[in-house]
């Protein structure tokens, strides 16, 4: 794994280790089919480069962390992490 690939996989890690038990549940919900809510915030956990981004009525579920499903504490902490 290349230094990059490497640290983007421990920010990655780090942020997920962020999530709340509950959090992690409605993360892997979206993972089985539900997608993003149009206009949903969110980070791509396999681009986090990006940053936040907007959802436009996608259907994009994989590797996306919604700020609609963790808490405002949370995404507080979350973006916190990102800009790391």
């Amino acid at each position: 794994m290349s230094n990059a690939g490497y640290t983007a996989a421990v920010t990655r890690d780090a942020i997920l280790n962020l999530l709340t038990d509950a959090e992690t549940a409605k993360v892997s919900n979206l993972e089985d089919g539900k997608g993003l809510k149009g206009g949903d915030s969110y980070i791509d956990l396999e681009d986090l480069a990006k940053g936040v981004q907007k959802g436009a009525n996608e259907n994009v579920i994989e590797h996306v962390l919604p700020q609609s499903v963790v808490s405002s504490e949370t995404w507080t902490k979350i973006i916190a992490q990102l800009r790391r």
